[in-house]
């Protein structure tokens, strides 16, 4: 196997089980904002037995459906998410030797980029919305600790600090487009006058009117605390492949 094959291979492994891990750390955080955002839209959840807020829905999951379901359905989103970020840190730092060696040699009018606004300008119209987010979540973690004097050996929970800043910023900016989605992946089946709402801007504007612009970000705190499992994902990485 060449060298090119294991450090493929090391990569592939340090991101999927970071993702692993982050992933069951974070799950019962995961499963209250779940439930917090999606009750105002769920025919199992009655108004009177709609949660109040973070603390009364921590408080009433293990009281009512046991201490595990704070980790129902884990198993199926490890799965998913395994694969999903060890290829993305398999194939992050390959990507960008790659990039940087072609550009290296460029003149300044050649080059695609000519600076982050630029560059950030670009990506949304190329990707939409969601295109700055996902280059965020690892290149401004990357740009970031580049900064410092010595980001090899950057203390852990310096590292830490620097992905939750990232990963809390992106997540709070994001929230309404994923309050929507959530919405909307709710009413799947509905037929009839069970359909609240006709498509994604139907959405969006009946949020608005009748539930005011602060439901897109009802319980966003939660996403916050949930954005620690992202945070985890970056740093865990980074501590496993000084081991191997």
């Amino acid at each position: 196997m060449t060298d090119a094959a294991v450090s493929f291979a090391k990569d592939f492994l340090a991101g999927g089980v970071a993702a692993a891990i982050s992933k069951t750390a974070v799950a019962p955080i995961e499963r209250v904002k779940l439930l917090l955002q999606v009750q105002h839209a769920s025919k199992q959840i009655t108004a009177d037995k709609q949660y109040k807020d973070i603390i009364d829905c921590v408080v009433r999951i293990p009281k009512e459906q046991g201490v595990l379901s704070f980790w129902r359905g884990n198993l199926a989103n490890v799965i998913r998410y395994f694969p999903t970020q060890a290829l993305n840190f398999a194939f992050k730092d390959k990507y960008k030797q790659i990039f940087l060696a072609a550009d290296v040699g460029k003149a300044g009018a050649e080059r695609e980029f000519k600076g982050l606004g630029d560059c950030l300008v670009k990506i949304y119209k190329s990707d939409g919305i969601k295109g700055p987010y996902q280059a965020a979540y690892f290149g401004i973690y990357d740009t970031a600790k580049g900064m410092l004097p010595d980001p090899k050996n950057t203390h852990i929970f310096i590292s830490w600090m620097i992905a939750q800043s990232v990963t809390a910023v992106a997540g709070l900016t994001s929230y309404p487009f994923d309050t929507v989605r959530r919405r909307m992946m709710m009413q799947s089946g509905r037929k009839g006058t069970d359909i609240m709402y006709t498509g994604t801007l139907d959405c969006w504007r009946k949020i608005a009117r009748d539930e005011g612009s602060k439901a897109f970000f009802k319980d966003a705190w939660s996403n916050v605390l949930r954005g620690m499992g992202g945070a985890f994902v970056l740093v865990l990485y980074d501590e496993i492949k000084k081991y191997t």
